[in-house]
């Protein structure tokens, strides 16, 4: 998700420094952008000067210090809330305070983030969707405290990317995740319990509901733990058993088959 956001920030002319924790994970990040950025050329999308241009705008660092020239940091840690808090709580010791700060969280509450800092009503929820550089949507989501002009910047920074923001009110999972993770859920319980195969299951989604992917190949992209991460966050904030998590999500998490990023979840990949 992080590669992805920088990658669709400096395609439309804005400067990025993209921070990660080592030289290695950094590269790896700029390898799939060059990627994702040689097939937007084949595809005759964008041009090969603008490729290149893009990959420019890209400063690849591991110190913070690096950011506090930035006029916004979009946090895109996965779905710990102990781990993005103790992010926040770096950045706020490290940032100006006029630099607005932004969670691409999928399901924790931006409030309990924002509280993380001295600054909540100059936090924001900017949930991308993935593939970032294909999926349109993106969900700008209010704290508690988020000010009117803190939203419309994120709001406009999202027009500037040619996104579609949708403004949402900061409950556990907001809208995707609230509607999609449940869904999913749902059909690897009717897998464990032997309802249909995996493609069977697939298929019908497919087919019955239109959708491009079928549920379980969707949580093998989306990757196993980070849905079981999302049911979890839903669990807890609504206190409802229709979020609890399938005991088969939770084995399959715990045996590490994490979905295509280890090569194996419902399907396996080479």
């Amino acid at each position: 998700m992080g590669n992805g956001i920088a990658h669709v920030l400096a395609q439309n002319g804005l400067s990025v420094v993209l921070l990660d924790k080592s030289d290695k994970d950094l590269n790896r990040g700029l390898e799939t952008i060059k990627k994702n950025l040689g097939r937007q050329v084949k595809k005759e999308i964008i041009s090969e000067a603008n490729a290149s241009e893009t990959v420019s705008r890209i400063q690849l660092t591991t110190k913070k210090e690096d950011v506090k020239k930035a006029q916004l940091v979009i946090e895109a840690i996965y779905e710990n809330l102990e781990a993005k808090t103790a992010f926040w709580q770096e950045m706020e010791a490290t940032c100006p305070p006029e630099m607005i700060f932004a969670s691409n969280t999928s399901s924790l509450p931006i409030t309990k983030l924002a509280s993380a800092t001295h600054r909540p009503e100059m936090f924001i929820g900017m949930h991308f969707m993935n593939p970032v550089p294909m999926m349109k949507l993106v969900e700008v989501i209010r704290g508690m405290a988020t000010s009117d002009e803190t939203f419309q910047i994120g709001k406009e920074l999202c027009l500037k990317l040619d996104k579609t923001p949708v403004e949402v009110n900061d409950y556990p999972g907001f809208v995707a995740n609230r509607i999609l993770m449940p869904m999913i859920n749902e059909a690897i319980f009717a897998l464990m319990e032997g309802v249909s195969s995996r493609e069977d299951i697939d298929t019908v989604m497919k087919l019955g509901a239109n959708h491009p992917m079928g549920p379980l190949t969707l949580a093998d992209f989306i990757g196993l733990d980070v849905c079981l991460a999302i049911m979890e966050t839903l669990y807890e904030g609504y206190s409802d058993s229709k979020y609890r998590p399938c005991p088969l999500l939770r084995k399959m998490v715990q045996s590490g088959w994490l979905g295509r990023k280890t090569g194996r979840g419902f399907y396996v990949y080479d």
